[in-house]
């Protein structure tokens, strides 16, 4: 079982930046893929990025690209989101999710992280 825990939420004007959290206990995630998604009010949750067990390997939404950068510290069992230039419409829940390498869906999550982006 692994454990998930986000942090570094919280309320920032638009254009500001945050950076979220993700500490992991249980076991290692240096055999897991990592992901960050989020869920605004009345929509469904949406992949915002993900990285590979190495970090070698990312990929953002269309919507993030160039201003969110996911990042990964195996040592320190943590995953990292950077959010930059942030907008309105990133208003959501963050969360963090764990997959096996070779699993195609995530089997972890965390309890999430609320991002408010005032206008």
């Amino acid at each position: 079982q692994v454990q998930l825990v986000e942090s570094g939420g919280g309320l920032v004007q638009a254009g500001g930046s945050l950076r979220l959290s993700c500490a992991a206990s249980g076991r290692t995630i240096s055999n897991y893929a990592m992901g960050w998604f989020r869920q605004a009010p009345g929509k469904e949750r949406e992949s915002v990025a993900q990285i590979s067990w190495s970090g070698g390997g990312t990929n953002y939404a269309d919507s993030v690209k160039g201003r969110f950068t996911v990042s990964r510290d195996n040592a320190k069992n943590r995953v990292y989101l950077q959010m930059n230039s942030l907008k309105p419409e990133d208003t959501a829940v963050y969360y963090c999710a764990a997959r096996v390498r070779a699993a195609v869906t995530y089997d972890y999550w965390g309890q999430g992280t609320q991002v408010t982006v005032s206008s």
